[in-house]
């Protein structure tokens, strides 16, 4: 009897995945438009199978809580048991790396940046699903899907972008002489020296960190103009644009608390939770960290977000921290993790994740982008906009095996790293990014 019973729900979840619900979700997220009926395939989980994902550590519990809630209620539905195991940020991208090299391991993986393209030929082709769940959510942001398209397939479905802002002390910043948060890099770095000097120092990190480690660097890369390639996929990072931007980093790090050049993705958060610094970047998750710790409740009521200043190149351009999901093909239940995928992707499962999470996901699919979670707080305003805006960090080039291997490799934060610490000067630290990344792209 409970055979059967399974087998009951694999079908109506087969028969009913990929139907959006476009009438209650548009009208609760004050989306103008309902969701586009589409035909969209249908999985049949293999019998007895299982599956187990590979994720990040999450940095807002309710994130993970709405996720895990959402896994729940797949294996309800459908019998299928899915074990979620959890790892560092820095460790994800290795433990995936050798899943998919050795073969066994974790069935699917929430991967970073453009890591599923270093191994393409090991990932099962999700082109029907990532087709499918765009079409009916509105469209993917293109930042995001170009990081889980290989050519015209699908070899990753985007999940999110994690947005990246200035957080910092308001009451430091107007003690240090300035009503308003620059807009400019030449008058962030005024800001950043006048803090200095009353004590309340800026950091941010230069170490091998995942997310906020590359997201400072490719700021300071691109808000001078520079890029690492050109279209063709030339490396171009040996340019006066770079070498401007390296000294303008070199700057910035005199105005930091001492320490930044071995911070990882928690040393930001931890600093700036415990009044060592009064200005970094991060996630909206310090903001959530502070507020649920009464003995913290100065910082959190003094805190403000923005974007990050615009420099010499005119615009705003930001590296957010990317996410994707993909099945390896060594799974032994590829139609079970595809039915899982496009579970999760129904819209009161994304609904309810983009809301658990409370401002840290930012949505992959633009008919969420009217959730009313990112106007129920002003500290979310800075990162509302983070799956729009990101570039990927493979610009100006094609994201590929050297754009992935580029980024893993930390080719472009240790360029600054080895030049602000004294390590090398801002010429030879060019000089050396040059040569790295002429290894991944062939020359």
């Amino acid at each position: 009897m409970r055979r059967n019973t399974v087998i009951n729900r694999r079908q109506i979840l087969a028969g009913t995945a990929g139907i959006v619900a476009g009438s209650a979700l548009g009208g609760r997220l004050g989306i103008g438009q309902a969701f586009a009926q589409t035909a969209a395939p249908t999985f049949t989980p293999e019998a007895g199978a299982s599956l187990r994902l590979l994720r990040w550590v999450p940095f807002v519990p309710a994130e993970e809580e709405a996720f895990l809630a959402n896994t729940k209620k797949f294996t309800d539905a459908t019998g299928v048991q899915v074990r979620v195991d959890k790892e560092s940020w820095e460790d994800v991208r290795p433990k995936a790396a050798v899943a998919a090299n050795v073969g066994s391991g974790p069935d699917l993986v929430m991967s970073w940046f453009d890591d599923p393209q270093q191994y393409p030929d090991k990932l099962v082709d999700l082109t029907d699903l990532g087709t499918s769940i765009g079409e009916a959510g509105g469209g993917w942001y293109p930042g995001l899907e170009s990081y889980a398209r290989r050519g015209d397939s699908f070899i990753a479905l985007p999940l999110c972008a994690i947005g990246n802002a200035v957080v910092y002390r308001d009451s430091h910043m107007k003690a240090a002489g300035f009503s308003e948060f620059p807009a400019d890099t030449a008058g962030f770095l005024e800001l950043c020296k006048a803090m200095q000097a009353k004590g309340t120092p800026a950091g941010f990190p230069h170490g091998k960190a995942v997310g906020d480690g590359n997201n400072y660097a490719h700021w300071l890369l691109w808000s001078h103009g520079g890029k690492m390639v050109d279209e063709d996929g030339k490396v171009t990072i040996n340019s006066a644009e770079t070498l401007e931007s390296v000294k303008y980093a070199m700057e910035l790090y005199k105005t930091f608390i001492p320490g930044t050049e071995s911070w990882q993705d928690v040393n930001n958060n931890r600093a700036f939770l415990a009044g060592q610094v009064s200005l970094t970047a991060n996630g909206v998750s310090v903001y959530y960290a502070a507020i649920k710790d009464p003995a913290l409740k100065e910082i959190a009521d003094d805190m403000r977000s923005t974007n990050l200043p615009i420099g010499p190149v005119g615009q705003s351009v930001e590296l957010h921290q990317a996410s994707t999901i993909s099945i390896f093909r060594h799974t032994k239940f590829p139609e079970a993790a595809k039915a899982y995928l496009q579970f999760l992707y129904q819209p009161d499962n994304m609904n309810a994740w983009i809301q658990g999470a409370s401002a840290y996901c930012c949505q992959p699919l633009k008919a969420y982008e009217s959730n009313p979670v990112w106007t129920s707080n002003p500290i979310h305003a800075a990162y509302a906009k983070a799956s729009a805006s990101l570039r990927p960090n493979g610009y100006a080039g094609p994201l590929g095996a050297a754009s992935a291997g580029v980024m893993a490799d930390y080719v472009l934060v240790d360029m600054y790293a080895e030049a602000v610490t004294g390590q090398s000067s801002p010429e030879d630290a060019i000089k050396n990014a040059e040569r790295r990344a002429n290894r991944y792209y062939r020359v």
